[in-house]
């Protein structure tokens, strides 16, 4: 038995942990933990900007994926830390857990890692510098891999205030250290919506020949983002709803409007950060506005007797933005997905209240298209409630002709089990065939399934095609929906490489984003990416997936070689789908990811929607990435 004593039990000493477990600190050392870096030092940025003290923040990308972030804040302080005996900046900067947060004197609220986020994002950059404007002085001090490497000196006099942060980050820690100038843009410009008439701008410096930059400052705040977000949608009442207040010292904006569309998009955060799964300020929000619109519906008489209102009911066609600053936030688990403070519910439901009824009153026509809207929902979700009691099943033999379209795989495991959602009842055959039948099923679709961005749930469950999966899955749909019921852990989208192919691809996609965004949020859903060519010269056969490799092979092959440009996945035999495009050895699966729920719905919207201008317009700004075009 190997020896085990304490010399084998490790100290980390201070920013040791960070570098030997980043994803502790940032979550993953992906693309997503890379630009968590820029946001720690951008919300640093913010704080100050909310305490009052900064109007603007800059972030510039320069050459070789260094970050520059720059506010016009007080500076961070530069004298001797009473604790550590070495200036205060040295300090935030190389001690876990040390910040100007805590005592909620030099900010009331923040974001961030709450005192860790700016020695994280420098024990994980390959160097760092810090210049500092403050009292008419400027300071810098350098740091390599976490370690100062220059101590701090005062180069000379500033009429400046405020704080620069460049670093690069550690392309030993970080799977890229290329920095995606849309993923900051959106982020930036989502921050300038949160936090009204500060400015946010961004540069992205890489192409000396082709610099792009971005400015963003919104007065009209939150309300101006829920006017973004239904840009391109017609809406039920010209006037975004507002509603602020501060109660229990949490401070609160509200803003919503409604659409005449059927989905609901309610976005939650707290002290700038998205909260995804909601929690008790986005339960205050929903409480009160179901109870204030039965209220008020029976008030006036637009409501029946017997009629009243679910949730559900009152939240379709809705685009809300709920922000909460809170001086003491409390998370349910490791990360900011859900907020649990209980006092965020109650700050809500009293600032929501008080604001609803008064816009109510003051706005009788909109409150009688929302109410209208609410009942027809109403009505729809009573019939929709009788289709969807058809899509529960135990067995596939529940459900009359379902179990001969879908060919079930062996395994109750669902961790292990594959479905492939494929297109026509030729590939469908191919892919039954070509299987592995122990842990992938194969559920054959006909035609297009309907554009749900265009009907209701109630309208939807009447579709063949989308009845067959919401079966497959095991989930249900709408409140009945239950991620732990899910059948199967890949759910594998596989069409045709051509133009009806991306039509029925894009039309799934939105079925699963509007109805069961759980799956995507998870991580369940991929697209498949079968070969556009065959090659073959003799017995040997290769397969090209893009254009690329298909000049490769072609100029590898010895002599004259044939090639086929596959249109549609049945022309493979089985053999040749199994081992191009379902055999996990050799495949390519590309997962479908959500990382910013806003800019999917702002696209899905515009894509399957009724604007046509908008759909045009975008057409014409991508024309040029277009990469396979079916003529």
């Amino acid at each position: 038995m190997e020896h085990y004593d304490s010399r084998n039990i490790q100290i980390l000493e201070g920013l040791e942990a960070v570098k030997k477990r980043p994803g502790m600190y940032i979550g993953t050392t992906g693309p997503r933990g890379l630009h968590h870096l820029v946001w720690e030092i951008v919300d640093n940025a913010v704080d100050e900007a909310m305490a009052g003290y900064a109007s603007e923040v800059l972030v510039e990308i320069l050459p070789g994926d260094i970050v520059r972030v720059t506010d016009d804040g007080r500076g961070i302080p530069v004298d001797i830390h009473p604790k550590t005996n070495r200036p205060s900046v040295e300090t935030v900067y190389t001690v876990l857990h040390a910040g100007g947060k805590f005592d909620h004197k030099s900010y009331k609220v923040s974001g961030g890692l709450h005192g860790v986020g700016a020695s994280v994002v420098n024990a994980l950059s390959s160097f760092m510098t810090i210049e500092i404007h403050k009292d008419n002085k400027k300071y810098i001090i350098e740091f390599d891999h976490g370690f100062v490497s220059k101590e701090l000196v005062c180069v000379g006099d500033s009429d400046m205030s405020g704080t620069v942060v460049t670093f690069e980050p550690d392309s030993e820690t970080f799977e890229t250290t290329h920095f995606e100038y849309e993923i900051l843009r959106s982020r930036m410009q989502q921050l300038a919506f949160l936090n009204k008439g500060i400015t946010f701008n961004i540069v992205d410096k890489r192409n000396p020949d082709n610099e792009i930059s971005r400015s963003y400052t919104y007065e009209g705040g939150v309300k101006e983002y829920v006017r973004f977000l239904n840009k391109g949608k017609d809406v039920l009442h010209p006037e975004v709803a507002y509603f602020e207040g501060e109660f229990e010292e949490v401070l609160i904006e509200v803003a919503m409007q409604y659409n005449t569309g059927y989905a609901s998009n309610i976005y939650p955060f707290t002290n700038n950060i998205n909260n995804p799964e909601g929690g008790t300020h986005e339960e205050g929000f929903k409480m009160t506005l179901t109870r204030i619109f039965n209220t008020y519906g029976k008030k006036n008489n637009i409501f029946k007797k017997d009629e009243s209102l679910v949730g559900e009911d009152a939240r379709e066609g809705l685009v809300a933005i709920i922000s909460v600053k809170h001086p003491d936030p409390q998370f349910e688990g490791q990360t900011k997905s859900k907020l649990g403070s209980s006092n965020a519910r109650r700050a809500v439901a009293q600032v929501m209240s008080e604001g609803l009824e008064r816009f109510l009153l003051e706005n009788p026509a909109a409150a009688k298209n929302v109410l209208e809207k609410a009942l027809m929902a109403q009505r729809a979700r009573v019939a929709a409630k009788k289709a969807r009691e058809a899509t529960r099943r135990k067995s596939p033999l529940d459900a009359l002709g379902f179990a001969s379209k879908l060919a079930d795989c062996r395994t109750k495991d669902a961790s292990r089990a594959e479905i492939y959602i494929v297109e026509g009842d030729s590939a469908g055959g191919s892919a039954k065939q070509g299987r592995e039948s122990e842990f992938q099923a194969i559920l054959p679709l006909r035609g297009k399934v309907l554009n749900v961005e265009k009907a209701r749930l109630d309208r939807a469950l009447e579709n063949k095609e989308i009845m067959s999966m919401i079966q497959a899955f095991g989930t249900g749909i709408g409140d009945e929906f239950d991620i732990e019921n899910a059948r199967y852990h890949k759910i594998v989208i596989m069409t045709d490489a051509d133009v009806d192919g991306a039509h029925i691809r894009t039309l799934l996609l939105t079925f699963l984003f509007r109805y069961m965004p759980q799956l995507i949020d998870r991580g369940y859903v991929f697209i498949a990416q079968p070969p556009l060519y065959k090659i073959q010269h003799g017995r040997q056969i290769e397969y090209a997936y893009t254009d690329k490799e298909l000049d490769v092979i072609l100029k590898e092959m010895p002599g004259k070689a044939s090639m086929q440009r596959y249109k549609g996945l049945g022309e493979m035999n089985p053999e040749q789908l199994w081992e191009t495009t379902m055999d996990p050895e050799h495949r390519t699966l590309l997962q479908v990811t959500m990382e910013d729920a806003m800019e999917a719905d702002r696209v899905f919207t515009m894509l399957m929607g009724d604007d046509v201008g908008s759909r045009r317009e975008f057409i014409q700004e991508n024309a040029e990435y277009v990469k396979n075009l079916d003529v």
